[in-house]
């Protein structure tokens, strides 16, 4: 099909008979002719042309609904991509925005989980990523006026500096011994909401700080959840004292209540890695679950040399999960 009434010798085809593709570019070259014809500089043209290129890489699309949105709770989905002319980096990228979403969703149940924070209360302060979400709402309340007369007490150094740069008003359990909530996330969840703790390295101040608490409000994510503590496979620490480590390493990994784990010492880079409380920590890795919580509890607290472990026991009392499908509210 051509078009009759063309001035040129040379017959054009239609702009439909293209491949969609070859349409954006015969559109293009007519419209740059058109303006030449007008006068138009060469300059306008390559701008309008450039404003209409896709370069390469790829585009995101995400589809999130967070708390309070709308009614009926919260939901949200992880970012599918849409390669948009050549192949890129697509696994970082699609990390990155499983990441972004998965961090929406921890900042939600942070947010949900100062909601048991009023006025007036002594609050324990957490340690970890998830927790860094509610000091910062904390902070966020207080400087608004929302929340009033609070004061804090930190589980970490790291969120002792994060709550002082936000003018969180902070103290010791040596001067305020009973807290009212203590805010925290964990590494594993079972069932009856027992929890492993500490991969970040803070296990002994988080739990002196939890036990001083009237009730202890967890946040995880979905990953975190485990038929039975250890079945991850991910680390469950052990602090211990530097004086004859590997001594106690061995000693830990030979009771019978956790047999079969391997235990390492935790490194830093060469060197072991020390806690806020200048100790190590001997991480134990579990094939399956462990059999008995409690028995292993007892029976590491009861080797001489070790301060604690990051078995958390029937202490807490809500838990909130951020999924995939929105967050949870647990109460035990």
């Amino acid at each position: 099909c051509v078009r009759s009434d063309t001035p040129s010798s040379v017959s054009r085809p239609i702009a439909r008979d293209f491949h969609p593709i070859a349409q954006v570019f015969w559109l293009g070259k007519m419209l740059a002719s058109s303006l030449r014809a007008k006068g138009c500089k060469g300059t306008t043209v390559a701008r309008a042309t450039a404003a209409t290129t896709t370069t390469g890489g790829w585009t995101p699309r995400t589809t999130t609904r967070v708390a309070g949105s709308r009614a009926g709770g919260t939901s949200a989905k992880n970012g599918a991509w849409i390669r948009t002319s050549r192949r890129g980096a697509s696994r970082n990228q699609t990390a990155m925005s499983v990441q972004l979403s998965q961090d929406e969703l921890k900042k939600q149940a942070a947010w949900k989980a100062v909601e048991y924070v009023k006025s007036g209360m002594r609050v324990g302060l957490g340690t970890g990523s998830t927790a860094a979400f509610a000091v910062a709402r904390v902070g966020e309340l207080l400087s608004n006026g929302t929340l009033t007369d609070i004061v804090c007490v930190p589980t970490s150094v790291a969120t002792q500096q994060q709550a002082e740069s936000l003018g969180i008003p902070l103290a010791t359990l040596d001067e305020v011994p009973k807290l009212d909530v203590a805010i925290d996330g964990a590494d594993e969840v079972d069932p009856a909401l027992n929890v492993v703790k500490g991969r970040g390295g803070a296990l002994l101040r988080e739990k002196m700080v939890e036990m001083a608490s009237d009730s202890f409000v967890c946040i995880v994510d979905e990953t975190k959840l485990v038929s039975g503590l250890g079945g991850s496979k991910l680390a469950m620490p052990v602090e211990i004292v530097q004086f004859c480590w590997k001594y106690n390493l061995e000693r830990l990994r030979s009771l019978e209540e956790v047999a079969g784990c391997e235990a390492k010492l935790r490194m830093d880079g060469d060197a072991p890695y020390v806690t806020d409380n200048s100790n190590y920590i001997v991480d134990l890795y579990f094939e399956e679950p462990i059999k008995d919580s409690y028995a292993a509890a007892k029976a590491i607290s009861a080797l001489e040399g070790v301060v604690d472990h990051g078995l958390f026991l029937d202490m807490v009392t809500t838990c909130i999960i951020a999924g995939s499908d929105g967050v949870i509210v647990k109460e035990k």
